[in-house]
Order: C-alpha cells, then sequence, then structure tokens
C-alpha cells in the first residue's frame, strides 16, 4: 500500500450521512491509498479520528450494529438540557473504540474542526486529548450537547466550516480529496421522513422513561406526521446552513478532488442507517478510482 504523505482527506460533516467515510476509506484501502493526513468536521472528525489511529474497523462494527432502539436509548427528553443526546453515551462510544489519549499519538497527523460557542470562530483541534476534540467536533445543536474543551464551549464544525479543506492544508497537505456526505445534486432539501424516528421513540422500552407530558406529544402511532416533525426541521435547518457555507468555502478554497455522497433518501438523525451511507461512500470512491489514482501517484 503507497504513503503519499502529502495527500490530505477533508471529511466533512453531515450527521448519520457521515459514516459514507467509512465507505470512501474502504475503497481508498482496496486501491492502495492511504493519504498522509486527516482533517474532519463533526462526523468527519470521528470516522477520521478512528481510522488515524487504526479502530476503522472496530468502528464500522459499532455503526452497523445500531439499531433504532439503541439509537433512540440515548437519548435524555429533558428540558434543562442543552441537546438531546447524553453526553456521557457519545464518550462512552469514543473510549470504547479504543482510541489513543491524544491527538499527537495518532498514526498520522489529524484535525478536529468546531466552533466557539462564544466568538462564533473556527477552532482545530490538532493536539491534546482526542476524544474531547471528537466530541466537541460533533456537537450539533439541539442534539449533541455543547462539550468544553480549555475553557470554551465548543459545537459542531459544521456550524463554520462543513468541509475542512483549509485545515487539511494547514496539516501540511499538497493535495486534498474531500467528501461531502450531503450532496443535493439539484435535489429537494427535505423529504418526508414518513415518521421513521416519531416510530423508533414510540418504542416499549423508550415510552416507559418518558414523562406523561412527553407521552401525549408523540404522533399517534397509525399515522405519520402530517407536517414536518421535529426531527425534518432540525435536519434540514442544518442542511441549509451547512450547504450555504460548503459552497462558499469551497469557491474560496476548493479540493483536489471533492467526492460528493447522495444520501437525500437519509436525514441527518438517522444514525442507525450506518449500511446505507456506508454503501454510497464506497459507492462515489469506487466510481472516481482513476482519478484518486492520478490525485494519489507521483
Amino acid at each position: 500500500m503507497s504513503d503519499r504523505g502529502s495527500l490530505g482527506l477533508a471529511l466533512g460533516s453531515g450527521g448519520a450521512r457521515g459514516w459514507c467515510h467509512i465507505g470512501v476509506l474502504r475503497a481508498l484501502e482496496a486501491q492502495g491509498v492511504r493519504p498522509g493526513m486527516v482533517a474532519g468536521c463533526s462526523m468527519g472528525a470521528l470516522v477520521g479520528a478512528a481510522w488515524a489511529a487504526g479502530q476503522l474497523d472496530a468502528l464500522e462494527d459499532w455503526a452497523r450494529g445500531l439499531t433504532s432502539t439503541s439509537f433512540m436509548s440515548m437519548i435524555d427528553l429533558r428540558l434543562d438540557r442543552s441537546g438531546l443526546m447524553r453526553g456521557a453515551a457519545i464518550m462512552d462510544l469514543l473510549r470504547d473504540l479504543g482510541l489513543p489519549e491524544t491527538i499527537e499519538e495518532l498514526e498520522v497527523p489529524f484535525a478536529a474542526v468546531a466552533t466557539d460557542m462564544e466568538t462564533g470562530r473556527e477552532v482545530w483541534l490538532r493536539e491534546g486529548p482526542l476524544v474531547d476534540a471528537v466530541r466537541a467536533s460533533i456537537s450539533l445543536p439541539a442534539i449533541f450537547r455543547p462539550h468544553r474543551v480549555d475553557g470554551r464551549w465548543l459545537l459542531d464544525g459544521g456550524l463554520i466550516n462543513p468541509v475542512p479543506v483549509s485545515a487539511a492544508r494547514a496539516l501540511g497537505a499538497r493535495r486534498i480529496l474531500s467528501v461531502n456526505p450531503n450532496d443535493k445534486a439539484g435535489g429537494p432539501l427535505w423529504t418526508p421522513s414518513e415518521g421513521r424516528m416519531w416510530s423508533a421513540l414510540r418504542a416499549p422500552e423508550l415510552l416507559e422513561k418518558l414523562p406523561d407530558p412527553l407521552r401525549r406529544w408523540l404522533p399517534e402511532a397509525d399515522k405519520g406526521p402530517e407536517e414536518p416533525d421535529y426531527f425534518d426541521v432540525v435536519s434540514t435547518s442544518i442542511d441549509v446552513l451547512t450547504e450555504f457555507l460548503r459552497k462558499s468555502r469551497e469557491a474560496a478554497d476548493p479540493a483536489d478532488l471533492a467526492l460528493a455522497a447522495d444520501l437525500t433518501d437519509m436525514s441527518t438523525l438517522e444514525f442507525y442507517r450506518a449500511g446505507h451511507a456506508i454503501s454510497e461512500g464506497n459507492r462515489i470512491a469506487r466510481a472516481a478510482r482513476d482519478r484518486i489514482a492520478e490525485l494519489a501517484g507521483p
């Protein structure tokens, strides 16, 4: 397998669609291409860190084993919290993957992109505790709670740099392969979820954990939402924001080769559909095989 020290990866945000990065990395591996550095934003940071640590197999096994029920069990529906997902559950996952303690211990240079909640500025986490860096980068507003690093509350990096080409350049990359999990290909930003997320929330083992007022807020089990539901609104709002930012950043600093996954049939919150996203990532990388070979060549 060739190791192109000057080839960098820029793995973008996309919530659950970001599982496509696993498929891209599998295709690169099959082609004998090993980038020399990786910059990741949100799910790109999670997958990139696992790959850089040699733990991609463990992450893929976990992702493929995730079900709607197990995902929903991580939700903590309390109005005094700043996000739906329990921070402890996410930290446990990151630690269970067997990631090294610090970014400096990774096999290749790595950067996780986050957003400073106080200043709105972009933050590149290139040293220090790895788990904290990844956890900060995936702090998707309204879903994952902000994470505090070095005295700063940090939010998802997708709020400011959805596909972090600039961060990959800062790591020393001369040629950059970027991956955008959110290609719309001229299609609609929103398609009805047909109540998939609500149906998962109505699982008996989850209903037992909900206080009575919250149970009454759920749609009836025998019909889907008649209008965009909470999950649709959050997912699409994130899409609108990140697509605008991505295009703006791309115009100023394009990657040498940009791959884009078409996952319009999958919301940013359907983390339990990893297999679908991984297959799409593998497909787009295999379709670009010749261009990747040229990019990774001498």
